[in-house]
């Protein structure tokens, strides 16, 4: 892995979280490969434009404050981003939380796989199945 691919880790990181931030989920699936999967904590396995869908329809304003972004030390095409989300809800509730979303990118750049990692125990009262 080059400097370069750090670099383009970084800003397609950068990138996605500015993007979820707005909700624009055109130009977040932008970022993903066409066969990419998300595994989230409360929705399992998925594809990126039907998982961001849900997302975008659960949410109203969001505020995204970035934290870090950490490039693989072992030379692997993957990436995190470390980040509060403050989650803004349909229904006005709101729930903020630490997250880590792990990327895999391919030899492009595009995301081919992203795990989000965060505790839903906290959340799961104020979220609950508002976009199961």
């Amino acid at each position: 892995m080059t400097s370069s691919s750090n670099e383009l880790y970084t800003q397609q990181i950068q990138t996605y979280l500015k993007a979820l931030e707005r909700g624009d989920v055109k130009a977040i699936c932008a970022l993903f490969a066409p066969n990419a999967q998300i595994f989230s904590p409360f929705l399992g396995w998925m594809a990126p434009a039907p998982f961001f869908a849900k997302v975008v329809e659960a949410s109203s304003e969001s505020k995204i404050t970035p934290i870090d972004i950490c490039v693989s030390s072992l030379g692997m095409p993957r990436a995190t981003g470390y980040f509060v989300y403050d989650w803004g809800l349909k229904d006005g509730t709101s729930a903020r939380f630490e997250c880590v979303d792990v990327f895999e990118f391919d030899e492009n750049g595009a995301i081919t796989k992203m795990t989000i990692v965060y505790d839903t125990y906290p959340i799961r009262s104020t979220v609950g199945d508002k976009y199961a």
